[in-house]
């Protein structure tokens, strides 16, 4: 295995925040940033894709809610163990519970700033043990 993280599924509606989350990402170092626009999309590419080092998703998406594709990581034995960022103009108390509830490993409210993101994706990648970043 190797010693950097490689593949990050970023999965958000928006195009403006889908690509400056990417290039944030690729910013840090990741290698390849899979950028899907939906729930739906993103559980197909999960079927057939190697498994990602980091998911970053939304709470709101047009078909599939953050919380449910969440809970789908976590019921998949392969992938149970993924880290997984929620960034969301949601950012109530009880968002971020229900989002903790679904599984998911950190909670990122918009707004934020290049530095704070990196430093999120740092710190959740550390305390979960994953692979680190070059």
């Amino acid at each position: 295995m190797e010693s950097d993280l490689r593949t990050v599924l970023l999965v958000e509606d928006a195009p403006f925040f889908r690509k400056m989350l990417g290039d944030y990402l690729r910013d840090m170092g990741f290698k390849e940033v899979v950028e899907l626009p939906s729930g739906r999309a993103a559980l197909k590419h999960l079927e057939t894709a190697a498994r990602p080092d980091l998911v970053c998703l939304d709470l709101t998406l047009p078909d599939i809610s953050g919380y449910d594709l969440c809970e789908h990581i976590r019921r998949t034995p392969a992938m149970a163990d993924v880290p997984v960022l929620v960034v969301s103009a949601r950012d109530l108390p009880e968002d971020k519970a229900h989002a903790e509830e679904a599984g998911a490993n950190g909670y990122l409210g918009k707004p934020f700033t290049q530095e704070e993101f990196t430093r999120r994706v740092r710190s959740l990648l550390k305390s979960t043990g994953a692979r680190r970043t070059p």
